[in-house]
């Protein structure tokens, strides 16, 4: 658990992420897209398990702290994890963006949701929860800047104040 987060029982969670098994195919959407990856793959494209680029946006908050230490902690942050695009932060929130190569959605948010928690202590971030989590496809995203709506292009790169 978290240092400084409610407890909520002595044991301690752990956030893995598991394949989803023969009975998660059957769900019309993930069949067609497993059927997408594998006609993909047949046509000399990707392999059905390629691993996907994915962009996530990760939003923190909690008490306020010296936004001196959240800019460290968030430029630490973005020299562990090189994929880092983007931070902007305020005294009692941030917001995270970068790209993920994964298999699939499911492994892109595992590894987010573990994100902040795996480099809190390491990073010396603020003892801040995870309130909000995007994950979208590369293409996706390139269709909503080419639409002119949702996450803006990640520039100025780096770790910025809201």
């Amino acid at each position: 658990m978290r240092p400084g987060a409610a407890s909520r029982g002595s044991a301690e969670r752990a956030l893995t992420s598991v394949a989803a098994g023969a009975a998660y195919g059957s769900d019309a959407a993930d069949g067609h897209d497993q059927e997408a990856r594998e006609n993909k793959a047949r046509d000399g494209g990707e392999t059905a398990d390629a691993p996907r680029l994915w962009h996530v946006t990760l939003s923190v908050s909690g008490a306020k702290a010296p936004l001196q230490e959240v800019r460290r902690g968030l430029e630490q942050l973005a020299h562990d994890h090189p994929f880092l695009l983007t931070s902007r932060y305020a005294h009692d929130h941030a917001e995270i963006r970068y790209w993920e190569e994964a298999r699939d959605l499911h492994d892109a948010a595992a590894v987010a949701l573990r994100l902040w928690g795996e480099h809190r202590q390491s990073a010396q971030l603020p003892p801040w929860e995870i309130v909000g989590l995007e994950v979208i496809d590369r293409d996706t995203y390139h269709h909503r800047i080419a639409e002119g709506y949702g996450p803006l292009p990640a520039t100025p790169v780096g770790v910025h104040p809201f």
